[in-house]
């Protein structure tokens, strides 16, 4: 059986219930755009258990189909409503591709999840999608470019932006500022991150579209931990670890891991470094990740020695020969 005919039949299983709560309307389009987030929702909850490898193709078709039925729409408010559907989609595109391990297609990706959110006359979206690529800088080193983003961000949604893009905002510009190597402002903003995250939790307001997750402490945590590992300081990253790894789903866990690793071998404990650098390295494995690869390699990178532990050797026979 064909790969993307398992991801069909499983999509349709997890998109049926709700798919069957969207009330029968007129509007086609409307009705459309409706059922297209819905399919793009489910692709998105299969990520944390399947390969985005495996996803990658059928996503790359639902893309297509929202394209074909883009052109075909008539009137503002449909094509609209369409380009806000393609800029999530091409969002999680950009995604799938950043877990491959291909920055160019995920940049690429995560542009036109731009273009689209523009096109939509959607400033809050406009204004995520951008600070979603300035995450995507700021993970890839390159600080200012994730700070530029960042700021623009904020023009877009001028002082009207919600309270969760403000505190997503801040952990973004303390990426963009640990990726610049600038310690102090990095702690700053994840200050007022933190902060701005646990006012959200006391008003228990669920997030506004199109923030589908909550935005907590815990992310915050996680951030730090990140924060920590790209500046070298153990104590960022390893203070917070256990309220961390409370976060997402297993890729994103698996990251945040190596992160860790990194404190502890910033700390000069090379034996608990690589002990969780290679729990992390099977987990991308698993799930043929080349950015939890990737990462792990990173890792080893920053450790030199003419004569390494078991541990280290034990890690570089299970990296040797692994390309995703």
């Amino acid at each position: 059986m064909h790969r993307r005919t398992v991801l069909g039949g499983a999509l349709a299983a997890m998109a049926a219930p709700i798919l069957a709560t969207v009330p029968d309307t007129h509007d086609t389009t409307g009705g459309q755009a409706a059922a297209l987030r819905l399919t793009t929702s489910a692709y998105r909850r299969l990520d944390g258990t399947t390969p985005s490898r495996d996803l990658a193709d059928a996503v790359d078709g639902h893309i297509r189909l929202i394209q074909t039925i883009t052109r075909t729409a008539t009137g503002d408010a449909d094509r609209a409503r369409l380009a806000a559907v393609g800029s999530e989609a091409a969002s999680f595109a950009g995604w799938l591709a950043w877990d491959k391990g291909d920055h160019g297609s995920a940049r690429s990706w995560y542009g036109g999840a731009v273009k689209a959110a523009r096109t939509s006359g959607n400033p809050l979206l406009t204004a995520y999608q951008i600070g979603t690529l300035a995450q995507f800088e700021a993970h890839a080193g390159n600080g200012v470019e994730a700070l530029n983003l960042a700021r623009r961000a904020r023009r877009v949604l001028s002082e009207k932006r919600p309270a969760v893009a403000g505190a997503w905002l801040l952990s973004v510009e303390a990426l963009g500022h640990a990726a610049a190597g600038d310690r102090r402002s990095a702690d700053q903003a994840l200050t007022a991150s933190r902060t701005a995250a646990q006012a959200l939790t006391a008003d228990q307001e669920p997030p506004p579209w199109p923030w589908v997750f909550s935005f907590t402490s815990d992310k915050v945590a996680a951030c730090r931990v990140t924060c920590g590992a790209r500046l070298q300081l153990p104590e960022w990253a390893l203070d917070e670890d256990v309220e961390a790894l409370t976060t997402g789903h297993a890729k994103q866990r698996a990251l945040l891991v190596l992160d860790i690793a990194a404190g502890h071998l910033a700390g000069g404990r090379v034996e608990a470094a690589f002990a969780l650098a290679s729990r992390a390295l099977e987990a991308g494995l698993q799930y043929r990740s080349g950015r939890i690869v990737e990462r792990a390699r990173t890792v080893r990178r920053n450790l030199t020695t003419s004569s390494p532990p078991k541990v280290v050797r034990d890690f570089d026979e299970r990296l040797h020969g692994v390309y995703l």
